[in-house]
């Protein structure tokens, strides 16, 4: 089994590597910080799993998850998060990903999720699972339905307070593209660009920033 770690923070990834290779010694494991190094390493080796952070800086692994199943569908996504909110577990497993678990998690939890999920089943804290089927009970207004694809990913790119230079290179897209978006945006939404990410967290698109 070849496992991926995505996290922004050196010493989480050496944590939960030191943890996977003592209770799984026949995983291979690889990690990367943000989502171009993820990128390379699905490009580069064949990886089953990943275990994604969904705050990375800079960058939101819910837009992420979505980018690396569209280029390697049987990827098996594991999210972890310091992030517990409902709204914020309903949006990961929207994405396509197969599980959701804690960082304040023990790390047996860890364990059990990437055994289960790399048996094609879904894995949810007992805990995480109550909180989603409590979300799942409310009426909440689906913004991402509201909004194009690239409307969207310009939403989040906002809502992570990224500079109109920064979202068109990203994006490979002009700042005059991305002015006519926003003022679209705005409109759909009925918010400025700085309720973004107060809207964004609100429905789970995005962990506190």
């Amino acid at each position: 089994m070849n496992i991926i770690i995505v996290d922004d923070h050196s010493v989480v990834r050496e944590g939960y590597k030191a943890l996977i290779n003592m209770m799984i010694p026949e995983a291979k494991l690889y990690e990367a910080a943000n989502g171009q190094e993820s990128l390379n390493a699905l490009k580069d080796n064949d990886i089953d799993l990943m275990i994604l952070d969904i705050n990375l800086a800079h960058e939101s692994g819910l837009v992420l998850a979505q980018q690396f199943l569209k280029s390697h569908p049987s990827l098996k996504i594991i999210f972890f998060s310091m992030f517990e909110d409902g709204a914020i577990l309903q949006r990961a497993m929207e994405t396509g990903a197969m599980g959701y678990i804690s960082k304040q998690s023990d790390p047996e939890v860890l364990i059990s999720a990437i055994q289960v999920v790399n048996k094609g089943q879904k894995y949810i804290e007992k805990d995480l699972a109550v909180r989603l089927a409590k979300r799942l009970l409310t009426d909440q207004i689906d913004i991402q339905s509201r909004l194009t694809a690239r409307e969207f990913e310009i939403f989040i790119a906002f809502a992570m307070k990224k500079s109109r230079v920064e979202t068109a290179k990203n994006l490979d897209i002009s700042i005059k593209t991305i002015s006519n978006t926003l003022t679209t945006i705005k409109r759909k939404l009925n918010v400025e660009v700085n309720e973004f990410s107060d809207l964004a967290i609100q429905h789970g698109y995005i962990g506190s920033i």
